[in-house]
């Protein structure tokens, strides 16, 4: 399988997944210090919403890299494909 090589596109899903680090961080520190339950799983659900997030834009850099590569590289092709994918980026959005 092929590798992302936008470095904007790599750059933003690493800031993704550090941002979910901090915020698991966060959760051991709540554990750590006693807090609710209920709090620790509110924080805990949206760092799953965070990762499936970050999931669905690398699934989404990828189609749009790869579909680029084998459709061409016209300006009308790649902003059409750029619509498209930002409709399915919307659509798997929903499905969390």
């Amino acid at each position: 399988m092929s590798q992302l090589t936008d470095e904007k596109n790599r750059t933003d899903l690493l800031n993704r997944l550090k941002r979910a680090e901090g915020q698991l961080r966060g959760i051991q520190r709540m554990i750590e210090e006693g807090q609710p339950c209920l709090d620790i799983a509110s924080q805990m659900a949206a760092v799953r919403k965070a990762l499936d997030s970050t999931y669905v834009r690398m699934t989404v850099c990828f189609m749009e890299q790869e579909l680029g590569n084998r459709l061409g590289d016209s300006a009308k092709n790649r902003k059409q494909l750029t619509e498209v994918l930002e409709e399915v980026q919307t659509l798997l959005g929903k499905v969390r």
